[in-house]
């Protein structure tokens, strides 16, 4: 057995989550021992396929995908073509990867995986939790048989990204995410506002970039799109919440503050469906269950990031 943390990416590739993996594949501590996909930025189609692509251009395609739900479990929800590509990945026409996805649901190569590594396998979501929503309808035990659950989900002061009060992941399946947070006892969670709050400078980023080889060359081009629309509407920064919940992941000890909260997903159809209600001031009895990323060393952050895209 490797002395490595086994690593499980349920993920939505997506140009945020493209630069949480390469930060996963960088990394000495843990070994990705697969990603599972689901629609979320776009459509299935092409996440498993930029998942395939990115695996093959950091040359890891010993990493096995798996290709999970093409819907959220209930009710249709609107993708974020718009900021990352109708691919996902800036709608530059790369080839496609040589391999294809494995002919394993996600749901179930989450359950086979969780019992091949059982009480050391970490779970990372960097999408919507709907492939983890089925893996726990199908067993409910799952989260006996992991060691840490790591979420980018939510915005935990109803800040949102996508509607006024609900972050993109938690809004595209809220009943999933909502099976999800109740499952687990206890798990990380590392929302917009903290993402918002740790920002990467573009002018770093393009610096960092340039500098690289075909790592940083293939992602400066896949993630322009989604720069450019950023630069127009945010400011000096640009945000990548998966790569920070990466980070956390990857460095806990780069932890300066936390929260610990019960939490809880509206599903209700409005103005505030999608929305992670926290109880600041626990006043319900319920326990505990989300450790809420607050603040985090913001140059171990960068400089992991700058690393990754200096190749």
């Amino acid at each position: 057995m490797t002395d490595k943390i086994p690593l499980l990416i349920d993920t939505d590739p997506g140009v945020d989550d493209a630069l949480a993996l390469l930060l996963a594949f960088d990394d000495d501590r843990h070994d990705v021992v697969g990603l599972t996909i689901a629609a979320g930025n776009v459509g299935l189609r092409h996440t498993v396929g930029n998942a395939l692509k990115l695996c093959e251009v950091a040359g890891r395609s010993d990493v096995p995908v798996f290709a999970g739900s093409a819907s959220p479990l209930l009710h249709a929800a609107p993708d974020a073509a718009y900021v990352h590509g109708e691919d996902g990945f800036g709608d530059v026409g790369y080839a496609p990867a040589l391999r294809a996805a494995e002919p394993e649901h996600a749901a179930l190569a989450i359950l086979r995986l969780s019992h091949e590594h059982a009480g050391r396998l970490v779970l990372a979501a960097l999408g919507p939790l709907t492939n983890i929503a089925l893996a726990l309808k199908l067993d409910p035990t799952l989260p006996s048989r992991v060691s840490r659950f790591v979420a980018m989900s939510g915005a935990v002061t109803g800040q949102g990204n996508i509607t006024p009060s609900a972050e993109f992941n938690a809004y595209f399946d809220p009943e999933a995410a909502s099976i999800v947070f109740d499952a687990f006892p206890r798990f990380d969670l590392c929302d917009w506002e903290a993402t918002v709050a740790h920002g990467l400078p573009h002018d770093a980023v393009v610096e960092w970039m340039s500098g690289g080889g075909p790592i940083g060359g293939f992602y400066e081009e896949i993630s322009r799109k989604t720069r450019e629309w950023s630069a127009d509407r945010r400011g000096d920064d640009w945000h990548s919440a998966d790569a920070l919940t990466m980070a956390w992941l990857l460095e806990p000890e780069g932890a300066l503050e936390m929260q610990e909260r019960p939490l809880e997903v509206v599903l209700e159809h409005g103005p505030r469906r999608g929305m992670t209600m926290v109880d600041w001031q626990p006043r319900e009895g319920r326990a505990d269950s989300a450790r809420i990323l607050m603040r985090y060393d913001i140059a171990r952050f960068h400089a992991r990031v700058r690393r990754v895209l200096s190749r």
